[in-house]
């Protein structure tokens, strides 16, 4: 299903750039050994995965890290919004039909919540993967909304309700999926199963 496209918007495990505010609680060292468990769990739910998967680095291209098989490329843009906004009219421009992102900031997301999403696809204009905490863990489409990418409040807890508006306003309809936790605090890694102690 190469015109399905899915997208993963990750960063390098530099210290003192990933998981910052988990950094503030336990040090960049141990931050950048959660961000890495994090990129490792997120390639293992999508390498077998036969849509096309693109790999969108926030910093630099990393040829060597465990993304083999997956195209790479880097985010351009001044915010996350237009970074995303390049990001899914780049692969509408290539012929994809579908288009899905997520990060890689999640230990419950599933390979089933990414098939769910394409097959919401179907009947849906956009689909989305809600965050406990008032944003999103996953964003969908079947072709380019300009609109849902520009001024919004990125990283803030009525992102959500704000986009679900926009797309009511604009007659789109959309299918939420199930409501997941990112991992951004400490305490989020040790309650989705992280560490043990």
């Amino acid at each position: 299903m190469q015109d399905y496209h899915l997208l993963i918007f990750v960063k390098n495990p530099v210290p003192g750039t990933v998981k910052t505010r988990i950094a503030r609680t336990v040090g960049n060292d141990r931050a950048v050994e959660v961000y890495r468990h994090l990129l490792a769990y997120t390639q293992q739910i999508t390498r077998d995965l036969n849509w096309k998967r693109v790999v969108y680095y926030g910093d630099f291209i990393n040829s060597t890290d465990g993304w083999s098989g997956y195209e790479k490329k880097l985010q351009t843009g001044a915010d996350l919004g237009e970074r995303m906004l390049n990001a899914f009219t780049q692969q509408f421009a290539t012929g994809a039909t579908r288009v899905i992102i997520i990060g890689s900031d999640c230990l419950a997301i599933r390979a089933e919540h990414l098939r769910q999403a394409f097959r919401a696809l179907d009947t849906a204009d956009v689909v989305i993967g809600p965050a406990t905490d008032g944003g999103y863990y996953l964003l969908g489409m079947n072709q380019l909304h300009p609109f849902i990418f520009q001024n919004k409040p990125w990283s803030q807890p009525e992102l959500l309700d704000q986009t679900l508006d926009e797309l009511k306003q604009n007659n789109l309809t959309c299918t939420l999926l199930e409501k997941l936790t990112d991992i951004d605090e400490w305490n989020d890694y040790v309650q989705q199963g992280g560490v043990t102690a």
